[in-house]
């Protein structure tokens, strides 16, 4: 293994081994595979880039650095030489949040400092500027983001989210050192380590940013962003002879379908609302979910009696809807009783012969690989930016979709099952 990932949550796992698997154009990237929690045997020989999945995003500080540091015992075990710190191109963070405290950690596991904190993706509209995420058009906090049920980001100055969460100073690298060229940032990089900076958010508003940060970090120990950050990382080793540049292809998967929807972005919901044009649709009622009464097996029903149809079962709602619903049974005990319906779903649809899901949302994503017990996956085509088709490697054979709540086209839903019955 040559490059190592701690991902910080499912969705964000698979994003980040669909840009290291597919490379750049003309260039393949590395032979990818994402291991769900840190795995108990070795990774295989064939491995080019190891990506181990945690649902630490939202949990307890400390939980998530220990959990955060045994991956990346593991990773370190397999040869990895470099290390990604993956979270999201939201920076879903609050104050008292896991980036600053896990970054932290791991920089200090692996004695080094100016290390980069660059969640830009430009190829699905984040960016930064002065240190402040943008999405789109948008200010991260004028974004929709405010509303994240979870994490709400009210702040857009990276900086200042940053620091409020980090024991040392945080450093910026601004867009005209960046527009400079790679050597530019490496020496910035180094002279903020030497200013005692261990964190230094680095600006970039496109991905030709992505490539020249990626060639100046080629012998960085840690590099920590959203999945764009790995843009130019699988060149490094490429261009030294260290790696194939083959990539992998997952196998097509076809069979029973469903998808299940938890996000609560306005990317899904708009993405909810179009497929119920075309298809069935089923909605989650909280009510009744948190109230015992949810009819776990009239869903199983609805999805086999539409099989074929890509039927879809949700509980995404509009902001509001979810205040309420928050208020009045409290925020963790609403997320947890989901994600356990969610969890519980996918288990009896895959029982009962499923073998495409399709699966939104962050949180809800790491619920159902985790109720399914999957350990690993083969990481296939990109289906839109930051989302692959996964393979389980373990029988029975399930094709995936891991989707970020704000990640893919309005017709996601739709690609995503063609794709991984390799129909497109």
């Amino acid at each position: 293994m040559l490059l190592g990932v701690i991902a910080d949550d499912f969705t964000g796992a698979s994003d980040i081994a669909a840009t290291i698997a597919k490379g750049v154009a003309g260039e393949g990237g590395l032979r990818t595979a994402q291991f769900l929690g840190v795995p108990a045997a070795p990774a295989a020989p064939e491995v080019e880039a190891g990506i181990v999945s945690l649902k630490s995003r939202s949990i307890p500080a400390a939980e998530a650095v220990a959990q955060s540091l045994a991956a990346l015992d593991w990773l370190k075990a397999q040869g990895a030489r470099q290390i990604v710190f993956k979270y999201c191109s939201t920076f879903d963070s609050t104050p008292a949040g896991n980036i600053g405290p896990v970054a932290e950690a791991l920089a200090e596991r692996l004695v080094t400092s100016g290390v980069v904190v660059c969640p830009a993706f430009p190829g699905a509209g984040r960016t930064i500027y002065q240190g402040h995420l943008f999405v789109n058009d948008r200010l991260l906090s004028e974004s929709g983001m405010e509303n994240h049920p979870l994490t709400p980001m009210t702040d857009p100055d990276i900086r200042r989210v940053l620091s409020a969460q980090a024991r040392r100073p945080v450093g910026h690298v601004a867009q005209p050192t960046v527009a400079t060229g790679s050597d530019a940032i490496a020496k910035a990089l180094a002279a903020a380590g030497e200013r005692g900076e261990t964190l230094v958010v680095v600006d970039a508003i496109g991905n030709d940013d992505l490539m020249t940060i990626g060639a100046a970090l080629a012998d960085a120990p840690l590099v920590t962003g959203g999945s764009g950050i790995a843009r130019g990382l699988p060149h490094n080793f490429i261009a030294r002879g260290q790696a194939s540049g083959s990539g992998a292809e997952a196998p097509a998967v076809d069979g029973p379908e469903a998808i299940l929807a938890g996000s609560c972005s306005g990317a899904t919901r708009s993405q909810i609302a179009h497929h119920r044009k075309h298809h069935p649709v089923e909605t989650i009622a909280v009510d009744a979910v948190m109230e015992g009464c949810f009819e776990h097996e009239a869903v199983l029903r609805f999805v086999f009696d539409n099989a074929g149809r890509a039927p879809l079962v949700y509980s995404s709602a509009e902001p509001a809807d979810i205040a309420a619903a928050q208020a009045k049974y409290g925020r963790e005990r609403l997320a947890a009783a989901l994600d356990a319906v969610f969890g519980e779903l996918a288990c009896g649809l895959v029982e009962r012969g499923l073998r495409r899901l399709v699966v939104a949302g962050g949180e809800t994503s790491g619920a159902v690989v985790g109720a399914l017990g999957l350990t690993a996956l083969m990481v296939g085509r990109e289906i839109d930016p930051g989302v692959p088709v996964l393979v389980s490697q373990s029988a029975p054979r399930l094709g995936l979709a891991l989707k970020s709540g704000n990640f893919g086209a309005v017709d996601f839903f739709d690609k995503a099952l063609a794709q991984i019955a390799g129909r497109v």
